[in-house]
C-alpha cells in the first residue's frame, strides 16, 4: 500500500515514540476541502494520514513527527496525545454536513494501514482511540457509525460482547456506590472521570463517549447493564492486553 504524498507543514518534535493511534472523521463537506485545510498552515491542524471514502491513502505528517489533530485531549495519564498518537482522518461529513457509514473501501485501507503502523511501533490494541474518547466534552468522532468490532476483528482494538449486568441503569441525578464504581472504572480504562459518587454532566459526557465507541446501540450517556458489563469486560481485557 503506497499512499500519495501531501506533505503538511503543521508538525513538530516528538519526545517520544507513538504509542497511541487516535481516529477522526474530518467533518467537513468533503475530502478535498479536508486535504486543504490539513495542509494549510494558517490552520494549525493536520494528521499524519487521511483516508478518503474510495480507499486512497494521504500521506501528510512523518510518523516520527507530532502531527496537530488531538487539541486539549488526554487519556490516563497521558495529556500530550500529539506527542502520544499517531492521527488518522477518515473522510465522513460528520454529524453536522450529513453523517453516514464509512466505506469498505476505507475500512480495508484503514485495517492495512494500522497493521503497517503496529509493525513499526508498539501500541497496544487498548490504546487505538477514538477523538471522542480522548476529549469527549468537544468531539463525537468518528462517531457510532465507525465499525470498531470489525476493525477488532481483523486485529486492531479491543470490543467485547458480555450479556448485560443486573441492576437499574445508572443515570444523571444518581448518587452512591454504584456511581462511585463507574466513574473508578471509566478513569482506570482511561477516560478523565474523577469518582464523586455524583452522577453529574460531566459524567454523562464521558458515558456518551464509552458508548459511541463500545455501545453504539445505545448513546445517551445512562449507564445501563449492557454499558456496565462493556466496561467491566473492557477493563480486564485492557488489563490482558498491557
Amino acid at each position: 500500500m503506497t499512499p500519495v504524498a501531501a506533505p503538511s507543514p503543521n508538525f513538530d518534535a516528538r519526545l517520544a515514540p507513538p504509542d497511541m493511534i487516535v481516529l477522526h472523521y474530518t467533518g467537513m463537506a468533503s475530502g478535498a476541502a479536508a486535504l486543504d485545510r490539513l495542509t494549510d498552515p494558517a490552520s494549525k491542524v493536520s494528521a499524519h494520514y487521511l483516508v478518503e471514502e474510495d480507499g486512497r491513502l494521504f500521506a501528510l505528517v512523518d510518523e516520527a513527527r507530532r502531527a496537530w489533530h488531538a487539541g486539549v485531549a488526554s487519556w490516563g495519564v497521558a495529556t500530550d496525545i500529539n506527542g502520544a498518537a499517531i492521527g488518522i482522518e477518515l473522510v465522513n461529513p460528520g454529524h453536522e454536513f450529513g453523517y453516514r457509514p464509512f466505506t469498505d473501501d476505507q475500512m480495508t485501507t484503514l485495517t492495512a494501514l494500522l497493521t503497517d503502523i503496529r509493525d513499526r511501533w508498539t501500541i497496544p490494541d487498548a490504546r487505538i482511540l477514538a477523538h471522542s474518547d480522548v476529549a469527549p466534552a468537544r468531539k463525537q468522532d468518528p462517531g457510532e457509525r465507525f465499525d470498531w468490532q470489525r476493525l477488532a476483528a481483523a486485529g486492531h482494538g479491543l470490543w467485547t460482547e458480555p450479556p448485560p449486568a443486573p441492576g437499574a441503569p445508572l443515570a444523571p441525578g444518581a448518587r452512591g456506590p454504584g456511581v462511585l464504581a463507574l466513574q473508578a472504572g471509566l478513569a482506570r480504562l482511561g477516560y478523565a472521570c474523577p469518582p464523586s459518587g455524583r452522577y453529574d454532566k460531566a459524567t454523562a459526557i464521558i458515558v456518551t463517549a464509552f458508548q459511541r465507541h463500545w455501545v453504539q446501540s445505545r448513546i445517551d450517556g445512562v449507564a445501563d447493564g449492557q454499558t456496565r458489563a462493556r466496561l467491566v469486560a473492557l477493563l480486564r481485557a485492557a488489563r490482558d492486553n498491557a
